[in-house]
């Protein structure tokens, strides 16, 4: 005859326990879910989850809200704001202008000394001949200093150098030789002196990072070297 008593007591010591009536988990296992974490599946925003933010430095400048679709307000979908953090502040104006018309002083004092033997400087032929030689050779010499190290003569002198937006490291050759080529070409084929005033003052309004139209095409910024 069995002896079971619906109406005894809970089973003893050695007993296979009741699941139901089991506390829940608070044994400190290394498989619970962390505190913040909000479940073991995942950290709601706002939880104090290490992974709620993006790291120190990173996200759009103060006061600036992020474009649609970006959370970090990168104008190119990279890593930080760019420059990211640690890069040297933006160069001036003034040492980019000066910068500039060092370099262009320059190439058109070679250009010069290029064609002096073939061409006769008493007559407007020459001179327009030197301007056309010019805008190749600043050219060629933006791109080949650029490739190098983000720095031409100009730029050495004015303690400022080109930079990648999304690194801070110097322009790929790629980035460098169309920095240079949107700076000339346009000048070069059709719009004359015009250009150029065009394409500084879109920098003057750009923000945050004071790009120049050459700069937005080749992806660079320029910061200072000081």
């Amino acid at each position: 005859m069995s002896s079971y008593d619906p109406s005894g007591t809970e089973p003893g010591e050695g007993d296979k326990p009741s699941f139901d009536k089991q506390p829940p988990s608070s044994s400190g296992s290394p498989y619970d879910s962390p505190p913040g974490y909000g479940g073991q599946y995942g950290a709601p925003a706002g939880s104090g989850s290490p992974y709620d933010n993006p790291p120190p430095g990173y996200g759009p400048p103060p006061g600036e809200t992020p474009p649609p679709g970006d959370p970090y307000g990168s104008p190119y979908g990279t890593p930080g704001p760019g420059p990211v953090p640690g890069m040297p502040p933006l160069g001036g104006w003034g040492a980019r202008i000066v910068a500039k018309v060092l370099d262009w002083i320059l190439v058109q004092a070679v250009a010069i000394v290029v064609l002096l033997p073939f061409a006769n400087f008493g007559k407007q032929d020459g001179w327009v001949g030197s301007a056309w030689l010019g805008y190749l050779l600043f050219l060629v010499y933006e791109g080949l200093m650029f490739s190098r190290d983000g720095q031409t003569l100009g730029k050495k002198l004015m303690k400022v150098r080109v930079a990648m937006l999304a690194d801070g490291s110097s322009p790929t050759p790629g980035a460098a030789w169309t920095r240079a080529s949107v700076f000339v070409v346009p000048a070069l084929i059709c719009c004359g002196g015009l250009w150029w005033p065009v394409d500084g003052l879109f920098g003057v309004f750009d923000k945050p990072y004071r790009q120049c139209i050459h700069d937005k095409g080749a992806k660079t910024v320029v910061v200072s070297t000081a």
